[in-house]
């Protein structure tokens, strides 16, 4: 693990670090660009990362669809907006955005999932009968930036148990898990209770149900 630390950071370098206003207000933003793939993760930041409380963190990974494009097939964009204003509400913390878009399989076959899934698979099946991992993403990156910028200790936004474990193994303290239901509508009930029931995700039935917004 040590070894393919080392070899992790060294493939990272910082080429960006600027002011960025946004509507929910001001945060620092750093560029994180990966060697091996060429890709840019982003760590939005808000505050001193040092403590000593656990530092809000949302590790939130790509999604062109709900993100940028405010699709409600799922909840990442909503999930995005509400950790922005969760943080400015705190007065500090930490989203990190990293390239890992539909789950580590990439945008192209998100979209042939999603042809699948309007032909009536969940969304597990559907990446499953493209021959992919129902999640394929890697935490490793993560966990060094963290790092980097002065964090082990975190209150993490998230409904995943599989993110808050491999975070833990990769060194990063989780004090606690933050609940991160929001933007449940008729359009992703079923993709939210698949996750719940297939993937593990800390989202009931009655989250679902008080937490819809038509």
């Amino acid at each position: 693990m040590e070894n393919e630390e080392i070899n992790i950071k060294e493939n990272l370098e910082v080429p960006a670090d600027a002011r960025l206003p946004t509507k929910y207000g001001e945060f620092r933003i750093r560029v994180f660009h990966e060697k091996d793939t060429g890709l840019d993760h982003v760590a939005l930041t808000l505050g001193d990362m040092k403590g000593p409380d656990p530092v809000l963190v949302r590790v939130h990974s790509e999604c062109v669809t709900g993100d940028a494009f405010s699709s409600i097939r799922c909840d990442c964009g909503s999930q995005l907006d509400y950790t922005l204003k969760k943080i400015q509400e705190k007065g500090w913390g930490c989203l990190l955005y990293l390239r890992q878009e539909g789950r580590g399989i990439g945008l192209h076959a998100k979209i042939q999932a999603y042809n699948l899934q309007d032909k009536g698979a969940d969304t597990l099946d559907a990446n499953l009968m493209l021959g992919l991992p129902g999640d394929a993403r890697d935490y490793s990156i993560a966990s060094i930036i963290l790092k980097n910028i002065g964090i082990t200790k975190v209150s993490l936004l998230t409904n995943n148990p599989d993110k808050v474990e491999k975070l833990r193994t990769l060194g990063i303290r989780v004090a606690e898990r933050v609940p991160l239901i929001v933007g449940v509508r008729a359009e992703n009930r079923d993709y939210l209770q698949t996750k719940s029931d297939r993937m593990g995700h800390h989202i009931s039935l009655s989250d679902l149900e008080r937490k819809r917004q038509n």
